[in-house]
Formats: structure tokens, C-alpha cells, sequence
């Protein structure tokens, strides 16, 4: 799972999120910004409304809380979900001391390491979206 920093760099430059089920997220605006939710088809789901998408919480007892925009929520992507969003921009991913994604943005190939394959590819997508200028 990649850091909460990584996770609200990736939606300020522009990552939209449609979310599917088994995607987290935590909620960004209350205490609640520690709990790392999981939208499912039970009890968190996702509601489309002419307003917006709206996160609806279905039989939480343990607190006030029945729905959130998705605009309060933070999206952390699985490592297999950012890999999609790189597209054919993704080169490789190997494992050397730790996990290293390669990546061709704007012409030029470059190399993003970290020690989880999502946070690799998480700084790839961060720098193909700001060189996008989303």
C-alpha cells in the first residue's frame, strides 16, 4: 500500500479515481484520515449521483457516518492499478536492492526506486503526471 504523502501527491497532480470495488481509501478531512477503508459490494460502496460520486457507509453502527464525497476521500491505488495508469509509458519492473520501475516519459527513459513495487511505480505515474501538466 503506498504512504498517505504519495497518495495525495498522486491526486494533486491530477490522478482521477473511479472507484471499484476492493479499491482503499481513507477519508482525508476528519479524525477518521488513520482508518484505511475498502469499497465493497456489502457494506462501503460507491453511489453515482447527478451531484457526484458519494461513498456510502451501509449499517456502520460504531459511528456517525453514512456517506462522504469522493472528494473527501483519499484513493490509495494497488500496485496493480498504478502499473495500469502508466500505460505505455511502463518499461520494466525489476528487483534490485530493492524494487526499480523504468519508465519512458516525454522521450526520455528514466528510473524510479523505492523498497515496494507501489511505490516505484507510484513516483513513475507522479512524474508522468506532472509532466502531463494535469
Amino acid at each position: 500500500m503506498i504512504s498517505t504523502e504519495l497518495a495525495r501527491a498522486l491526486r494533486d497532480s491530477g490522478l482521477v479515481w473511479r472507484p471499484r470495488t476492493g479499491d482503499a481509501f481513507r477519508i482525508d478531512v476528519i479524525e477518521a484520515d488513520e482508518e484505511l477503508f475498502v469499497l465493497s459490494d456489502m457494506t462501503v460502496e460507491a453511489h453515482e449521483f447527478s451531484t457526484g460520486t458519494v461513498i456510502g457507509f451501509n449499517g456502520t453502527t460504531e459511528w456517525a457516518l453514512d456517506s462522504v464525497s469522493i472528494d473527501e476521500a483519499l484513493w490509495h491505488p494497488h500496485e496493480h492499478q498504478l502499473r495500469e495508469a502508466l500505460g505505455p509509458a511502463f518499461v520494466s519492473l525489476t528487483v534490485i536492492d530493492g524494487y526499480i520501475v523504468m519508465a519512458t516519459i516525454d522521450g526520455v527513459t528514466s528510473t524510479f526506486s523505492a523498497d515496494a513495487a507501489a511505490d516505484a511505480y507510484a513516483k513513475a505515474l507522479l512524474a508522468l503526471l506532472d509532466s502531463l501538466g494535469v
